[in-house]
């Protein structure tokens, strides 16, 4: 059987209500990350937290020692899960992500987090461009609205356009339901 990671991108304090930058509907999906995380732990699965700190001058948010770039309650690493830090949206980036899946054997990776047109995509695209074999969880995600120009886009349309666009070729988009009911680890 080829094995398989769950990795839980910046679900972190900031980005739940109150925090610095909050996303739309992220208690949401953190709590549909928090029954990934349970699933995984169940059934064998390493799962992998990711956590942003934020070294970049002028930086508003996941900063050194606050509260805020601390791991939701909700995901919580329990004693012996690896938890990687980066300081990019690309989890793999001056990170030892890949060696450490490597060294461990996994193809396929499981993955939920926050921000879905940032990190998640970022992480996504490369996960792909290494070989992995990748499930986007797209109701464990949650984004924001954006803007461009003097165009606002809604967190939803956001966080649907990304999903179909990281589907198909880079990753396989299900819920958290299907994933766990569905067998495919």
């Amino acid at each position: 059987m080829t094995k398989t990671a769950l990795i839980l991108i910046d679900i972190q304090n900031d980005y739940f209500p109150g925090g610095a930058m909050e996303c739309h509907q992220s208690l949401d999906a953190g709590k549909k990350a928090s029954l990934l995380l349970d699933f995984a732990q169940k059934r064998g699965i390493e799962p992998i937290h990711i956590r942003h700190i934020s070294t970049r001058p002028n930086a508003t948010f996941f900063l050194p020692g606050t509260r805020g770039a601390e791991i939701s309650d909700l995901v919580s690493p329990v004693p012996g899960e690896k938890v990687v830090e980066k300081q990019y949206p690309n989890s793999f980036r001056e990170t030892d992500l890949y060696s450490h899946l490597h060294e461990k054997g996994v193809k396929n990776l499981i993955i939920a987090g926050m921000m879905s047109h940032m990190c998640i995509d970022a992480t996504i695209r490369a996960a792909a461009d290494l070989g992995f074999s990748c499930i986007l969880a797209h109701d464990a995600c949650a984004t924001r609205d954006l803007t461009f120009q003097d165009i606002t886009v809604p967190a939803p349309q956001v966080h649907a356009a990304y999903m179909s666009s990281l589907s198909g070729l880079y990753a396989r988009t299900l819920s958290t339901d299907e994933i766990i009911q569905g067998g495919f680890v």
